[in-house]
Formats: structure tokens, C-alpha cells, sequence
């Protein structure tokens, strides 16, 4: 396994990440995974090749040289898109499946709570919903939502 400062990184003619090490060994398909990545968004990272084998960890990406840094967030930016949810506007129905009308760090968005089951407690403070259609919606501080954002949410918990 590299140290995380012995790899450089680029992308083959379809996309893909490719990691070359310090030996010269170039492994296609790389993928960046976060340990933590609600908790922890730049710490904790392993590069992990297409066979499922890492490949090098980085404690955090602040330490790595801008170039491989400014490529792993990209990366990882594409690859995780989780809008954080800084107000609840509107919700359809007390009862599921109900729609919600959502303010995000992203712009304002829809969603469809299938059950009371897609909200998951990720911490005392932290929410994790998912929708309808897979994509994960992040409220990472229930108290720092506003009272009308909260009294909706408390229905639902």
C-alpha cells in the first residue's frame, strides 16, 4: 500500500480514475471512499481499486498536495451528492407517503417520503432522509432549523 502522498492520480479515455503508485503500478477503476462522510467530509478517505482492495488511506485531504487534493474532491463531489436541508417549507400529508417541499444548500427541491422508516438518526443531532428515488438528504443540525422546519420534521420522528 502507497503513502498518501506516493500515488498520483488521472483518468482514462472513458472517465475512470486511475492510480499509479510510487512502484509505477497503474490500477484502472480506482474509487475515492469516505469513512465517514457526513461526520468527517475530509478526513478518513481510502483509495480503493476496482477488485476491492485498497490501495492507500489518507488521514485527511488537507494534507495532501493541491493537485491530487482538487481531484479527489471533485471526484468525491460527483460521486455523493447529498443536498443539505435547511428548511422544510411544505409537507403534502402528516401521513406517508407524503411530499416535501425542501430548501437546500442546493436550491429549493422536492421529495417523496415513502415511510417514516427513510428518516434515520445519524447522531442527536443529524438526520439522514432518503426519497422516493434513492438520493439522500442530509439535515445535519435539526436544532439550527428553523421552528417551523422543526415542529414539520417533529411529526415525522
Amino acid at each position: 500500500m502507497s503513502k498518501a502522498t506516493d500515488f498520483r492520480l488521472a483518468r482514462d479515455p472513458f472517465g475512470r480514475l486511475v492510480f499509479v503508485g510510487a512502484d509505477g503500478e497503474v490500477h484502472d477503476g480506482v474509487l475515492p471512499v469516505h469513512a465517514f462522510p457526513v461526520s468527517a467530509p475530509d478526513e478518513g478517505i481510502a483509495l480503493v481499486s476496482a477488485d476491492g482492495h485498497e490501495l492507500v488511506w489518507i488521514d485527511r485531504l488537507a494534507d495532501l498536495p493541491d493537485e491530487i487534493r482538487i481531484f479527489l474532491e471533485d471526484e468525491l463531489a460527483s460521486r455523493e451528492f447529498m443536498p443539505e436541508v435547511q428548511s422544510i417549507r411544505q409537507v403534502s400529508s402528516f401521513a406517508t407517503p407524503s411530499t416535501w417541499q425542501v430548501e437546500t444548500d442546493r436550491g429549493l427541491a422536492s421529495l417523496v417520503l415513502k415511510g417514516e422508516d427513510d428518516i434515520r438518526r445519524l447522531s442527536s443531532s443529524a438526520l439522514l432522509i432518503a426519497d422516493s428515488h434513492g438520493i439522500h438528504f442530509l439535515i445535519r443540525d435539526i436544532q439550527a432549523l428553523d421552528k417551523a422546519s422543526r415542529k414539520l420534521l417533529d411529526r415525522f420522528l
